[in-house]
């Protein structure tokens, strides 16, 4: 690093009561100790503070996943990428409360849903979280047998509720937009979650339905494996936002000029990916793209796609785009339908900042999303910045991260399926 900066390369924190308050691995250790690559670790009385590190490697994810659940111990990982065979799920305390997505208005997942809440009730004596809308399907609250078990149930609204410090994990009942939803619920640290394949794709969905009983008590005894699907911080800033109205206390529309040049930031948790595209204008959308305050090109097309390496398999693969392992610590960049021969797919540690705005000399505005969601206008003077988040979605594996991301491209992408070729024989090679 120029100017002679430290470079950061701290090991991820196990957030267990049980630990003697993580473990870091220094650069100066590493040298002292050991000549390798590996980083040599020590205690740390301190505690730790999440915050964005400037190492290439990206930011140390946050090991813990809701009230009780963190990452099983490690002492042989490398800073904070471990072995994916050596990611465990492990419990601080037995799990109590679990939150069941069920996806809405779908009436082949009412028979699922139910049976689940039942199991997860009486059976396993659990505190389910449902979202109120799911209740108010008139499939469910017209079930009278059912009524019994709802009234059980601990019921939130998105947007309105805080549930971050009440869930130990998570059952998605649908396909991988159920996931998505899930991620969008926890701003900070996620709980664990296991998604049952009810949907279309499923490629993030590795668990079926018929033996739900068996597989369930194995998440809750603490018996299974877990892939980090890191997710990206996404700061919108709108420079030149005006309220132009505001409402009373009686409900009564007030129109307010006074506040001008004011600005406002939202910020996002996203799991899959980030789309600027042009929106309902037929002129390319034209936008600059920084990274880590270097202007590193324009953008002159349909849009640019910056993706996680979950995200890598879903609009970024439509558009030209590598699919990248979620344990991978990367950032994607695609294009979408650059007007340019040579303008291809990039990644980018995870440890860079990124920042798009419009050009000055564009047309028109842009529109950007999260996930699919929260669609919004951006225009001159505004700024969408993204970087690694801190806090990664633990999804749970059927089996273990990279058998289970082999058999979902195998499965729902068929990768690399052709007919296979005939068997050449000796008389044939004579020929």
């Amino acid at each position: 690093m120029d100017g002679g900066e430290e470079v950061r390369m701290d090991a991820a924190p196990y957030c267990c009561s049980s630990c003697d308050g993580g473990e870091v691995a220094g650069r100066s250790m590493a040298r002292r100790n050991r000549k390798t690559r590996s980083l040599s670790t020590s205690s740390a009385s301190s505690s730790f503070e999440y915050r964005r590190t400037q190492s290439l490697h990206g930011p140390s994810p946050v090991t813990t996943f809701g009230p009780k659940a963190c990452m099983l111990q490690n002492p042989h990982a490398v800073m904070h990428i471990q072995d994916p065979a050596s990611q465990r799920l492990t419990w601080n305390k037995p799990p109590k409360s679990v939150l069941v997505i069920k996806k809405i208005r779908d009436a082949t997942l009412l028979q699922p849903f139910k049976e689940l809440c039942i199991f997860l009730t009486e059976v396993k004596n659990m505190i389910v979280y449902v979202e109120k809308k799911v209740l108010e399907d008139p499939a469910i609250s017209g079930d009278e047998n059912f009524g019994a078990i709802t009234k059980k149930f601990c019921t939130f609204r998105e947007d309105l509720d805080d549930i971050s410090n009440r869930v130990d994990f998570i059952i998605c009942l649908g396909g991988d937009g159920t996931l998505l939803y899930a991620s969008s619920l926890f701003q900070e640290s996620v709980p664990p979650v296991m998604a049952f394949h009810l949907g279309s794709l499923g490629f993030l969905t590795p668990f079926k339905f018929d033996t739900y009983q068996s597989q369930v008590t194995q998440i809750i005894e603490g018996n299974a494996a877990i892939v980090l699907r890191s997710r990206l911080k996404v700061r919108v800033l709108k420079e030149n936002w005006e309220k132009k109205a505001r409402v009373d206390e009686k409900g009564i529309i007030l129109t307010n000029g006074d506040i001008e040049n004011s600005r406002k930031v939202v910020q996002y948790q996203v799991l899959n990916e980030v789309v600027v595209d042009r929106g309902p204008s037929s002129y390319l959308s034209n936008v600059d793209l920084f990274l880590d305050g270097h202007l590193i090109t324009t953008v002159q097309g349909d849009g640019v796609i910056v993706s996680t390496p979950t995200g890598s398999t879903a609009y970024a693969v439509a558009a030209g785009a590598s699919m990248i392992h979620p344990n991978v610590p990367a950032i994607m960049i695609t294009p979408i339908c650059p007007h340019s021969l040579s303008f291809r797919p990039i990644v980018v540690p995870a440890g860079v900042e990124l920042k798009i705005m419009l050009s000055r000399d564009a047309r028109n505005t842009a529109w950007v999303s999260f996930d699919g969601r929260k669609r919004q206008e951006i225009c001159h003077g505004d700024s969408i910045t993204i970087t690694t988040s801190c806090f990664p979605v633990p999804s749970i594996c059927f089996r273990d991260p990279v058998n289970d991301w082999f058999e979902s491209l195998a499965q729902c992408l068929h990768w690399n399926v052709r007919k296979k070729q005939n068997y050449l024989s000796s008389e044939d090679e004579e020929f």
